[in-house]
């Protein structure tokens, strides 16, 4: 794992991604890349919040539907369950990493924003047939186009199309949509810091979404229920 990178250095050089998936995650974003993003600044995805907030809230029904013993997680066992059920092709040994990648707490059980995580990195690696029927199969019209507004605001933020983001890129973007503002350095670190989980200096697609599901409170939603069960 690289260290903190300072300002104009490049993360990438000779940079290794550190499992399978997350080499072809950064694959797919270099192949989206090269097509462009319609979004034009940070605050076109900020505006769009509450509409892809309510989106992925809806993915709840999912969730509850393959969570088959109802504990609040989905096990490796139920996720190869639900891939079979919408017909998702995925080789056993693809699915356990996508598992183990969205797993974050290493606890074996997938909460709802792991789930809404491993949802859109299935987007992205299956931009195929099989992915498509999958799609419509969970019901969810509004999914696809919420799934490519992340990958659009991914793209956005990696400016030199190399499947991650820096921190110099972050201070780029936010520079852009806050032109004049001298509080726009500190806003991009803080935006960084909290995507940036395992502090290496680079952001991956996953862990822009981890970040973006706390951004829109999608973590409230487990807190509050875990507070319920307490009661």
């Amino acid at each position: 794992m690289g260290g903190v990178l300072g300002k104009g250095e490049s993360p990438r050089k000779g940079w290794i991604p550190e499992t399978k998936l997350e080499a072809k995650m950064v694959e797919a974003m270099q192949r989206r890349a090269a097509e462009g993003s319609s979004m034009k600044s940070f605050n076109q995805l900020i505006l769009k919040f509450p509409k892809i907030d309510e989106s992925l809230r809806n993915c709840k029904t999912i969730f509850e539907q393959f969570d088959e013993d109802s504990n609040g997680a989905i096990d490796p066992e139920e996720l190869k369950h639900c891939f079979h059920k919408l017909e998702i092709k995925f080789a056993e040994e693809e699915i356990i990493d996508l598992f183990e990648a969205c797993d974050i707490n290493a606890n074996m059980g997938m909460k709802f924003n792991e789930f809404i995580v491993l949802l859109c990195l299935v987007y992205l690696l299956k931009e195929d047939p099989t992915a498509l029927h999958a799609k419509s199969k969970m019901g969810l019209p509004d999914l696809e186009a919420t799934f490519e507004t992340l990958v659009g605001a991914f793209v956005f933020l990696d400016k030199n199309k190399d499947g991650y983001v820096s921190k110099s890129e972050m201070v780029h973007a936010i520079n852009e949509t806050t032109s004049g503002e001298r509080s726009s350095g500190r806003i991009a670190m803080k935006r960084f810091e909290e995507m940036d989980w395992d502090k290496n200096g680079t952001v991956t697609f996953k862990e822009f979404l981890f970040a973006f599901t706390r951004w829109i409170g999608i973590d409230d939603i487990e807190e509050e229920e875990m507070g319920d069960e307490n009661v």
